[in-house]
């Protein structure tokens, strides 16, 4: 089945930019090599085969492999300001993923194998990025291991109220997206990763 694709031939995006998933490209995506690649592609910019195999330990046949893989469901693309005769440099070609609607509600067994192998891939980065910060966070300038936040709150919503409240947390976040530090200030930036995770909690847990 070909892939979902707007008018032009581009893959779907959301108004923040970021690659809208259906079934076809989540099975795609879904494959841990494949998020790892993906992340660091985003996180730390072109690559090459190589290069991301030195990243992640492991071996450049198999980064390429993926590579090509991604490359075939849209999610990298060839950096063509880089590459230079043989040498080929990857880029991602979003700035992010989102789920469409039907992913969460699908009952087909091959879509939520790959949902939930993608959302545990994630989860996993997620713990392996905070253990990262809590382990070098002493490395930093006084300002930024003060401003950062390690929080949970319990609250007693609906479903719906637990969608308005992601809604609105994801439109604070996205203000700060284009928001573009005064050089003359001499302004001390830094790659930040923020995550949010919100879900309901059963009653009957232990």
């Amino acid at each position: 089945m070909p892939e979902n694709k707007q008018p032009g031939g581009k893959p779907p995006e959301n108004a923040s930019g970021e690659r809208v998933l259906d079934a076809r490209s989540l099975r795609g995506l879904a494959h841990p090599l494949r998020i790892q690649l993906l992340k660091s592609l985003r996180h730390d910019g072109p690559a090459t085969a190589s290069q991301l195999a030195e990243r992640l330990n492991e071996s450049s046949g198999a980064t390429s492999y993926h590579l090509r893989q991604l490359a075939a469901h849209g999610f990298v693309e060839d950096d063509a300001e880089r590459g230079k005769g043989r040498e080929r440099w990857w880029k991602a070609a979003h700035n992010g993923t989102s789920f469409a609607e039907d992913l969460h509600t699908s009952t087909d067994p091959e879509v939520r194998g790959a949902a939930d192998l993608f959302m545990h891939e994630i989860a996993n980065i997620h713990t392996q990025e905070l253990a990262t910060w809590l382990g070098t966070k002493h490395d930093w300038p006084e300002p930024w291991a003060t401003s950062g936040d390690l929080s949970d709150f319990t609250l007693n919503l609906t479903a719906a109220q637990l969608h308005e409240l992601s809604e609105k947390l994801h439109a604070v976040i996205e203000t700060y997206r284009t928001i573009t530090p005064d050089p003359a200030e001499g302004a001390d930036t830094a790659q930040v990763r923020v995550h949010l995770h919100s879900f309901p909690r059963s009653s009957q847990t232990r």
